[in-house]
């Protein structure tokens, strides 16, 4: 699913995922295509174990011992998917990054945080320990962490969890990669401290120009900071689209269910939201086909015989509406294509009947 014609940032095509089980290899990841643009924020969306968290982990070259990938994953052309460890080591932290659901998890408990924001300082830029400890400051002043002189010697248990997720944030951007994927960044954060931390990052993403894959379960979320969102269920993309549109116009049926089950704003009390008939099937028990056909009510024979094919529904133009320095309307507006996909054969039953 391409939406540009530049030569993209990041390029995944066909990518899949088959892990070890004690049910046997089952393939996790079906066939996930995406491209990224630099300066680009594409949010991926969808319930716990659609396979959000194993894609960013593929493009990392993270994945599970004994786990199989097959598929291109490309970062500025470069094939990531038949690299070294090693030579994966010299790109995670300098030209790809990764903020994690959990910072308690991911930051190491025996370290002050300024040594941990030091060290993808030393080991990609080849600073000196003294320079290193001066750029993490600048770092935690940029993520607005208060007082971030008095913390440079703290150790994580002793920072709130908003404080240790823009440690994280600062780790991340260190080395200004090329692309940020940020995981859940605002979990188990109050709605106060999300907002700062979400704030924060598009910022610091828009000042760098990198591209942004933002991972969440929040709808609202998405609609404030991306400007694009891929839908996944059962290892897959079901529907991709610019956020605007995605949030005007829904074609598949388990995109619809996620937004009809939305709190809402206006509901009497004691009004029962509503809710994706069935459960998400466990990944051993994935049909051969589109894995939402058990909970859809518009499945036909053809969905349970083979993972349905991906389709180019429609095509709009985008205008950069901005103005010139005189005050009128720019002769020469930027334009962008911005392309809705959908994996349902049904799609156009489902746009008429809602």
């Amino acid at each position: 699913m391409s939406t540009h014609h530049a030569s993209p940032l990041l390029s995944v095509r066909n990518l899949r995922v088959a892990l070890q089980t004690s049910h046997g290899q089952l393939e996790a990841l079906r066939g996930v295509d995406f491209e990224m643009q630099r300066g680009e924020t594409l949010g991926l969306i969808g319930e716990s174990g659609c396979g959000k968290s194993l894609t960013a982990l593929a493009i990392m070259g993270l994945l599970p011992d004994h786990a199989s990938v097959s598929g291109s994953i490309a970062l500025h052309g470069t094939e990531l998917t038949q690299m070294s460890e090693d030579t994966l080591c010299t790109l995670r932290g300098a030209r790809m990054a990764m903020i994690f659901q959990e910072p308690m998890t991911a930051l190491n408990p025996l370290h002050p945080i300024w040594k941990q924001i030091a060290e993808p300082l030393q080991l990609h830029q080849g600073m000196d320990l003294v320079s290193a400890k001066a750029r993490a400051l600048e770092l935690l002043d940029r993520v607005q962490l208060p007082r971030a002189r008095e913390r440079l010697n703290n150790y994580p248990h002793q920072l709130s969890g908003g404080q240790r997720q823009r440690v994280m944030i600062s780790m991340a951007l260190a080395c200004q990669p090329d692309i940020l994927i940020a995981d859940e960044p605002t979990t188990a954060l109050d709605v106060t401290v999300q907002k700062e931390v979400l704030a924060l990052i598009r910022q610091l993403v828009a000042e760098d120009g990198m591209g942004l894959l933002l991972i969440s379960h929040n709808l609202g979320l998405m609609h404030d900071q991306v400007e694009r969102v891929m839908v996944m269920y059962g290892g897959a993309v079901v529907e991709s689209a610019s956020t605007k549109d995605l949030f005007e116009r829904r074609l598949h049926p388990y995109t619809q269910g996620l937004f009809a089950a939305r709190p809402q704003l206006g509901l009497k009390r004691g009004t029962r939201l509503q809710t994706i008939a069935g459960n998400v099937p466990e990944i051993f028990n994935w049909p051969k086909g589109c894995a939402f056909a058990d909970r859809c009510a518009y499945v036909k024979d053809s969905c349970k015989e083979g993972l349905p094919p991906i389709e180019l529904v429609q095509q709009i133009v985008h205008v950069n509406e901005s103005k010139d320095k005189d005050g009128g309307e720019e002769t020469d507006k930027p334009r962008h294509l911005a392309e809705h996909w959908v994996r349902c054969p049904e799609w156009q039953k489902l746009e008429a009947a809602a």
